[in-house]
């Protein structure tokens, strides 16, 4: 009963220590959109039948950025794989470099008794895990 108490009180102290980690470092959401640059110069260019001079405005090409996709849909595919093969071992989340202290936890509850494992399949289907 004793070695109980002590490995109870080890495991919460431990929870205790990666969950505080786990908080502070969630990565910043990235944005998706598609980004549009524009510069236009203007110059001046003296007139030659008026004295004041005239304002004209040429616009240069305008410039898009665009993400590359594949590279995308293959990470959802990874880790959509990994969690079903491997998803017991947590696989999907040492992969997208989850805090170390909630993949032991997903490993210890078995995922949650299987909600936690639910929430992670919605999350990595709709691009935000």
């Amino acid at each position: 009963m004793k070695i109980l108490k002590i490995s109870l009180i080890a495991f919460l102290s431990a929870l205790c220590l990666f969950g505080e980690s786990a908080y502070a470092s969630f990565p910043a959401k990235k944005d998706k959109t598609t980004e549009q640059t524009s510069s236009v110069s203007s110059s001046i260019l003296p007139s030659t039948t008026s004295a004041t001079p005239q304002l004209q405005v040429k616009a240069d090409e305008t410039t898009v950025s665009t993400a590359t996709a594949p590279a995308s849909l293959d990470d959802k595919w990874i880790t959509l794989l990994l969690w079903f093969f491997l998803g017991s071992f947590a696989a999907h989340r040492w992969y997208k470099k989850k805090p170390i202290g909630w993949n032991i936890l997903y490993i210890l509850t078995l995922g949650g008794c299987g909600i936690w494992a639910i929430v992670d399949l919605i999350n990595i289907l709709t691009d935000n895990f």
